[in-house]
């Protein structure tokens, strides 16, 4: 039976790998050495790179903070806001060399691999619900419009925001995050 460790330590490697590398440029062998584990172990735990990716992706989504946008103890608006802070903080304190896995995994790798993109539709579709649940509250609240149902404003954020990752990238710098702020907060959702 695979040890559940090693199994970990090897989706665990492969978040980081693919993040850093992309899918491409990742071997089996980068992940594997990334783990610490021999080669041969990894076909214990994955049937191929493609079904680790699936996995890690899944991972990954676990650490977005999803489940901040559902918690109504906060106001609508301040965990929209939270949520995004998090995860511009999180791409400056990386110095605008990471994007959204899922983002970057959709780009790459989606014309190529049917598992993949629909793990990447799954995980875009996961993310809009949840900042639609906030956007809904919003909404009742009284704190936005219900010009837009709450899945149209939501999705259209986060195509706004995975756009904004890629031009900081891009430019190695934060304007970008700082123009999602402005025009998402200061009059979308408003």
């Amino acid at each position: 039976m695979p040890r559940a460790s090693l199994r970990e330590n090897l989706v665990a490697a492969a978040v980081q790998e693919f993040h850093a590398r992309g899918y491409a440029a990742t071997g089996v062998k980068d992940i594997t050495d990334a783990a610490g584990a021999p080669k041969g172990s990894f076909y214990n735990h994955f049937d191929s790179k493609e079904a680790l990716a699936v996995v890690a992706l899944e991972r990954y989504g676990t650490t977005r903070r999803l489940d901040d946008l559902r918690d109504r103890s906060v106001a609508p608006l301040t965990r929209l806001r939270e949520h995004f802070e998090f995860l511009r903080d999180e791409n400056v304190r990386a110095e605008f060399h990471k994007g959204c896995l899922v983002g970057d995994l959709a780009v790459e790798v989606a014309d190529h691999s049917d598992a993949l993109r629909e793990t990447t539709s799954r995980s875009l579709q996961a993310w809009t619900d949840a900042l639609a649940v906030a956007v809904a509250d919003a909404q009742e609240a009284g704190d936005v419009a219900k010009t837009l149902d709450a899945a149209t404003l939501a999705r259209f954020v986060l195509n706004a925001w995975e756009g904004a990752l890629i031009s900081a990238r891009a430019d190695r710098s934060a304007r970008a995050f700082e123009t999602f702020f402005t025009v998402v907060f200061g009059v979308l959702l408003r």
